[in-house]
């Protein structure tokens, strides 16, 4: 391997935040699935009537993008071109998902500006990860 093979130390820190962000990522999705009819009791009745009202194709393309992502991540931190690919399928779910949040939920209503930053942000790191994995594939840090 030449130097011009071996990541840069700025590679290994977006690698373990790309892995934090999306591990934060699959356990909001955990705790969707697995909400209890107490805790969905618990929130707020406009916050109750959002999470009651989420059609399923809307869930499996958040389950695509956070298992996406997290694989990405770890592919990534691996070094394997893959990375690329499952950050390319957590972006189409992820576009799938916000578009939902974003213009067909009464997310932003509920949630106020975080409920329209928030899915932005998101769309952003998503964009930016895939576009990093397929730079460092062009490195040569991926193979």
């Amino acid at each position: 391997m030449t130097n011009s093979d071996k990541p840069t130390t700025l590679f290994w820190i977006i690698g373990v935040a790309a892995l934090i962000w999306n591990g934060l990522g699959v356990m909001q999705y955990l705790t969707l699935a697995y909400m209890t009819d107490d805790m969905r009791a618990a929130l707020p009745e406009a916050e109750r009537a959002l999470y009651e009202n989420i059609p399923a194709w809307v869930t499996a393309a958040f389950a695509v993008a956070v298992f996406g992502g997290l694989l990405g991540s770890i592919f990534l931190l691996m070094r394997k071109k893959v990375a690329k690919t499952a950050f390319l399928l957590s972006l189409i779910a992820i576009i799938v998902q916000m578009s939902y949040n974003l213009f067909m939920s009464r997310a932003a209503e509920v949630y106020g500006p975080g409920g329209i930053v928030m899915p932005i942000m998101v769309i952003i790191i998503g964009v930016f990860l895939l576009l990093y994995s397929k730079r460092s594939t062009e490195k040569g840090w991926l193979l």
